[in-house]
């Protein structure tokens, strides 16, 4: 369950940073170049790390996600607040997600993920 609610947070937020592109481009005057690497790198980070979520490690690689999303705000200031929302739906995914794997197995569902 974890893996499951944490990348359906990674796949809208990929729609949000994928979004966020033209705006750095058009409204934010950010150079073009510069505007797809980190719009289009976030994207494609957020969707290649949703799918890595069976490995451990790529919990990691979400938390720097979220990282990176609220540093987006010093380029567009609404990134503050929607990379702050998208940290708490992180946190929320996960601790509801590991405890819900939790109880499953307690139960006799299958083994937790992490």
């Amino acid at each position: 369950m974890q893996r499951r609610l944490c990348s359906a947070i990674l796949l809208l937020e990929a729609i949000v940073l994928g979004l966020a592109t033209p705006v750095l481009i058009s409204v934010e005057s950010v150079d073009t170049a510069r505007a797809l690497w980190v719009g289009l790198g976030l994207t494609v980070a957020c969707l290649v790390t949703a799918g890595l979520l069976r490995l451990a490690w790529a919990y990691y690689l979400g938390w720097a996600i979220q990282v990176a999303a609220i540093a987006l705000g010093l380029e567009i200031g609404a990134m503050f607040a929607l990379g702050a929302i998208f940290l708490v739906l992180w946190i929320t995914a996960v601790r509801l997600g590991r405890t819900i794997d939790r109880d499953r197995a307690a139960v006799g569902g299958s083994e937790p993920v992490s």
